[in-house]
């Protein structure tokens, strides 16, 4: 599960300490028997200490995984959050991106896939 969250037109990324220059959608996977949603308020509580609001489906992306290359399967959900959110668990930082060239490395969901999907959709600015 991952979750887009846009403020003022930027879309939140993150970069795992694992990879640190290459920036993902926070979230992450199920635990045995997770329903969806509540696998997406854990992740983004334990990644970002923040809470989902009104989430809602947005879609599924197939995509290639960033640094593995294997195929990925990601249902996506567009979300407030509660708080300002704050780095924590295996993340090394975040950021907030357009919807133009970001100076950033992102997976290839996000680049290919989430970006075009938000600037379609009007959620996403491309100014810097």
């Amino acid at each position: 599960m991952a979750a887009v969250i846009v403020r003022e037109g930027r879309l939140l990324v993150v970069s795992k300490r694992a990879a640190p220059d290459v920036f993902y959608l926070p979230g992450g996977k199920p635990e045995a028997g997770e329903e969806p949603l509540d696998t997406l308020i854990r992740e983004l509580d334990e990644e970002l200490g923040i809470c989902p609001l009104s989430p809602r489906f947005l879609a599924v992306v197939e995509a290639p995984a960033a640094l593995e290359g294997v195929p990925m399967r990601m249902t996506v959900f567009a979300a407030g959050m509660s708080q300002e959110p704050r780095p924590a668990a295996e993340l090394a930082a975040l950021r907030w991106i357009p919807g133009g060239e970001p100076d950033v490395r992102l997976a290839p969901a996000v680049r290919d896939h989430i970006l075009p999907l938000l600037r379609r959709n009007g959620m996403i600015t491309r100014r810097t």
